[in-house]
């Protein structure tokens, strides 16, 4: 089973996807199996991390600016190489067990949209098995 979202997004930064997902998982009325989420877009990626302090979803941002910046040295025509960098490096799905037809996740975590080359309308998949 597999659902489809969409979501529009500004130049850079992280959308908690984590009720599309929670609703994914309800619609499918699995009680036990995984979930996984992906992303199919080459600039943009999925990742799992805090829900409370939004100040990490920042430090990871600039963390990820400071480490994979634009160079005059890259060749890819459409300047974007930094995004491609920054979606290679995160990935572009996470596998979330389900357990009594809910995610299992920590008390600490959410499902993040990672957009590195906005702003775009965006799509991701949350497969049910």
């Amino acid at each position: 089973m597999i659902f489809e979202y969409s979501l529009n997004t500004q130049k850079q930064g992280f959308y908690n996807i984590t009720s599309f997902v929670k609703d994914a998982v309800s619609k499918s009325n699995i009680e036990s199996g995984v979930c996984v989420v992906y992303c199919p877009h080459t600039t943009a990626a999925i990742t799992i991390n805090e829900n409370t302090d939004k100040d990490v979803e920042n430090d990871i941002l600039l963390g990820l600016q400071e480490s994979f910046y634009n160079r005059d040295s890259f060749k890819h025509f459409e300047g974007n190489s930094d995004a491609h960098l920054k979606s290679s490096v995160i990935g572009v799905s996470e596998t979330v067990i389900i357990n009594n037809n809910s995610p299992v996740l920590g008390r600490w975590q959410d499902i993040y949209f990672c957009e590195f080359d906005g702003p775009r309308t965006r799509q991701f998949y949350v497969k049910i098995i």
